[in-house]
């Protein structure tokens, strides 16, 4: 199972490393964010399971918004 909080916790360059050995290429210049986002997208689309706490937003039309502790939860 995947932790949101410990990959949010992790160095640039410790998820570059991390996405390499999971078989991501291209990952130089990608921010911290954007490293997360394709581990996430990759380990997801191999069936594991993504780990979070917050609130959770759902708009009128149905979309839904996981708001983080850390981040305000204003919209």
């Amino acid at each position: 199972m995947l932790e949101m909080a410990s990959l949010k916790e992790k160095r640039v360059s410790e998820l570059t490393q991390m996405a390499k050995e999971i078989g991501i290429d291209g990952t130089s210049g990608l921010t911290k964010q954007e490293l997360i986002f394709q581990i996430l997208k990759a380990k997801l689309e191999t069936g594991d399971v993504l780990h979070a706490e917050g609130v959770l937003e759902i708009l009128p039309d149905g979309f839904g918004f996981l708001r983080f502790p850390e981040n305000r939860y204003l919209p």
